[in-house]
């Protein structure tokens, strides 16, 4: 089977576009592809064979010339290139590009982006709950990255404290560790025992597991 070139990817673009009623010619200047209606601006579309960061690159830096700026690759088969396809479609957006695929073996061409001027929508949900997140947070435990122990959480530094009240005063009521250990959530993180450190001795009373017991020791440096 013949290996893909750039230049395999020329004419399907170029058909389309002649299609919408551009004038197009192929390596103008610096541009792979150059289309022209009317007095409208020009279009300028940049052919690669995959998803590159280069790729990208060059399409910003033909906004100089022209707000309406593609960049074009084959399209392949297969979950990889759907998932980095939504992915990069995305980043075209947010970048101001068009994005078109080629099927390479029949010509088709398919615009999944135009160039836009990318007005992102913020989403009060996810800023409550970064903000959240933020707050349940006690001191700057990953200091800008992941500790010896991994990315340190808000839940995480709530288990701990209930773990630690268990290790000073023994089983006990979850209403009970939720007052003195200062955490509204006490009796539902034992309860969920998400990191096997709480076993449930009777009704809404739990005690700390020997697994709990390591944790607070792997775990005393945290603070929280």
């Amino acid at each position: 089977m013949k290996k893909p070139r750039e230049a395999d990817l020329y004419a399907p673009v170029k058909g389309y576009l002649s299609r919408q009623g551009y004038d197009v010619k192929g390596e103008v200047g610096a541009c792979d592809v150059v289309a022209c209606r009317g007095d409208e601006p020009p279009l300028i579309v940049e052919l690669k064979l995959g998803f590159s960061l280069a790729l990208f690159h060059q399409g910003i830096a033909r906004l100089a010339v022209t707000d309406l700026v593609y960049v074009a690759v084959p399209h392949n088969t297969g979950k990889p290139f759907q998932r980095a396809l939504v992915d990069n479609v995305a980043l075209a957006r947010r970048v101001g590009l068009g994005l078109i695929t080629v099927r390479l073996r029949d010509g088709h061409v398919v615009v999944h982006a135009d160039p836009v001027p990318y007005a992102p929508r913020k989403s009060k949900k996810k800023a409550q709950r970064l903000l959240r997140a933020f707050e349940r947070l006690q001191g700057d435990p990953n200091e800008g990255g992941a500790t010896r122990h991994g990315i340190v959480t808000g839940y995480r530094q709530d288990a701990l404290r209930c773990a630690r009240f268990l290790a000073v005063h023994g089983p006990s009521q979850g209403a009970k560790v939720k007052a003195w250990a200062e955490v509204p959530t006490a009796t539902r993180i034992m309860a969920d025992n998400h990191y096997g450190w709480f076993s449930r001795v009777s009704r809404g009373i739990y005690d700390l597991t020997d697994a709990g017991r390591k944790g607070l020791a792997d775990f005393g440096d945290l603070g929280g």
